[in-house]
């Protein structure tokens, strides 16, 4: 049986609230703030690296805070994504639309808690001159090393509880997988090649996650070289699927001008398997994944096409 949750992370490892419990979330506890100022990026980021499994948030435009007694307890960042392009799914210009990027709930915070956030969050970035945002829904879980489940999948509850309008299924790609489970993607990738702005970071990271250090870092070539003998050593590969995308309009406009959207992504109770009218399905567990929570999830399409069609979510736990 499959019960409704909701998502809750602390150190980088998640857990579960249910819907139903007695100890409901208290509005007049909480206060909904932006995070602005020299220092904000500072501290959103370190929320995020210190309690959520991907310890990275992308470039942010804004940061909106859950406070308790004036202590943070959730996070929304909105990001410009690393593909601007994705911000053309809305029918608004890009300057005035963003990516929810993180959605970070601490496991303090009661069930139901992020629906009135989100709701506030929205109400702030409309108040500053936004007009849309885009926000996927990651459906594949991950694993680390040892088998172990760092991150469920999940279809966007919270996003269909805000009436998102869902679109569909992004790209599939494949993704590298550090032993943690946490993605090293394209663009951090990119960064190594040309020796962009965070490069060394990023090196940092897959040293971290045992790659010889470079001998040299004087030239974009060498570090060119290095990546293309240390990434396959200390990464694995995952063929994604595509995430679920959906769009909320914040404008009268905006919203009147979506378009028109599909079904939701749903689950089925049976064996922890979605299945659509036709059955066709991908198994999407990371490569080498052995653990009860992956084993089983599979995605599923009508017309085995997941990046035209909108595919049912995976198995894990809803969100």
């Amino acid at each position: 049986m499959i019960v409704d949750v909701v998502q809750r992370w602390r150190g980088r490892r998640s857990s579960y609230r249910p819907v139903g419990e007695l100890m409901r979330f208290d509005p007049a506890r909480h206060e909904v703030a932006c995070i602005d100022g020299p220092g904000a990026d500072t501290t959103a980021r370190a929320f995020v690296v210190e309690h959520h499994y991907a310890r990275s948030m992308g470039a942010a435009r804004e940061r909106v805070g859950l406070y308790r007694g004036g202590v943070l307890v959730g996070l929304a960042v909105f990001t410009m994504p690393s593909q601007v392009k994705v911000l053309d799914h809305l029918p608004c210009p890009r300057e005035v639309s963003v990516e929810l990027g993180r959605l970070v709930m601490l496991d303090s915070v009661e069930a139901n808690g992020e629906s009135w956030f989100i709701a506030r969050a929205l109400e702030l970035l409309r108040s500053r001159g936004f007009e849309g945002i885009v926000s996927h829904a990651d459906p594949v879980p991950r694993t680390n090393l040892a088998g172990e489940e760092v991150k469920p999948g999940h279809i966007g509850r919270i996003y269909q509880a805000s009436n998102a309008v869902y679109t569909g299924v992004a790209t599939a790609r494949t993704v590298r997988l550090l032993p943690d489970g946490s993605v090293f993607n394209e663009r951090t990738r990119s960064k190594i090649r040309g020796r962009e702005r965070g490069w060394r970071h990023a090196v940092d990271q897959l040293v971290a996650a045992g790659a010889a250090p470079p001998e040299h870092t004087g030239a974009a070539a060498d570090l060119h070289d290095w990546l293309r003998v240390e990434l396959p050593r200390v990464t694995r590969p995952l063929k994604h699927p595509g995430n679920f995308r959906y769009l909320i309009g914040l404008t009268p406009w905006v919203k009147r001008h979506l378009p028109k959207g599909m079904p939701y992504p749903k689950l089925t109770l049976a064996g922890r398997t979605p299945r659509s009218p036709h059955g066709h399905a991908r198994d999407v567990r990371p490569h080498g994944a052995t653990s009860a929570a992956t084993s089983g999830a599979r995605l599923v399409t009508s017309d085995g096409a997941p990046e035209r069609a909108p595919l049912s979510g995976p198995a894990p736990t809803p969100q």
